[in-house]
């Protein structure tokens, strides 16, 4: 169980404290570039990680427009490493700081990347217990996957962190009040990235979105109605929203898991 302490109580005082007093350390990392099998590629982190020994590994993933650069990326990995643990970041398409290779990119009911990652990872060290960590979308991504593998994935547990589960509503909320900040900092990195694949694929054979009509989008449904839904063979953002609806996961069978989501 999740607890605060009495005055970080309030949802939007947790991500404000933690981005203005964190104290920031940079952690050493080895870089393993994994080709994926449609062409495209990843890139993921390692840190603490010796190849010889049988140290429990987690598996991170970040959430929207996140990479190794996040804060709570790096915190975590350090906080692994007191506790004797090695841990991986896998960085989700176009994540690491390389643009990907195909026009779509990464979305929070696609669980192909990590499954091929955490088979690998599995493959390569079978004698080292795995866990992994998500977060956000990151968070989402995990929960299906467990879901789907249920007794058949390599992982002991995983841990899911502030986890939009029902993404329309948490589309709804974060268009609202002071989660607009929120939306506008994400919408920035999307819309940039949005704009680099336009410059580099011909989107028009994909999308009925222009790249002039880009700097338009202003919430992250309307992202998802232009760009993650149809590049991604779903119809709309709803349609998108409903085939990945994460409480019907619940109520499957796999190994433990823990979550906590921020939107109360």
């Amino acid at each position: 169980m999740f607890t605060t302490s009495f005055f970080l109580q309030n949802r939007h005082i947790q991500p404000l404290y933690s981005t203005l007093f964190r104290k920031q350390t940079k952690t050493n990392v080895e870089i393993e570039h994994f080709d994926l099998s449609d062409g495209d590629f990843i890139e993921c982190y390692w840190h603490n990680a010796k190849p010889t020994d049988q140290r429990p590994i987690v598996i991170l993933f970040h959430g929207l427009a996140g990479s190794f650069n996040s804060p709570y990326i790096q915190g975590i990995m350090g906080a692994l490493e007191k506790k004797g643990f090695a841990s991986v970041l896998m960085h989700f398409r176009g994540c690491s700081g390389k643009p990907n290779l195909l026009p779509r990119s990464y979305h929070s009911g696609d669980t192909a990347d990590a499954k091929a990652w955490i088979a690998y990872v599995h493959q390569k060290h079978p004698q080292n217990p795995l866990y992994a960590v998500g977060y956000s979308i990151g968070g989402n991504v995990l929960l299906k996957l467990l879901g789907e593998e249920k007794e058949n994935t390599p992982l002991k547990a995983g841990v899911s962190i502030s986890a939009p589960i029902d993404l329309a509503i948490c589309a709804e909320v974060i268009s609202k009040g002071f989660s607009k900040n929120y939306e506008n900092y994400l919408l920035k990195s999307l819309r940039t990235t949005l704009k680099e694949k336009f410059k580099t694929f011909d989107m028009t054979k994909f999308l009925i979105l222009k790249q002039g009509e880009i700097d338009n989008i202003k919430s992250i449904k309307a992202f998802d109605e232009h760009y993650t839904a149809p590049m991604h063979g779903f119809k709309s953002a709803q349609d998108y929203y409903h085939k990945i609806f994460f409480k019907k996961i619940f109520k499957r069978n796999y190994n433990s898991y823990a979550y906590h989501s921020c939107f109360r």
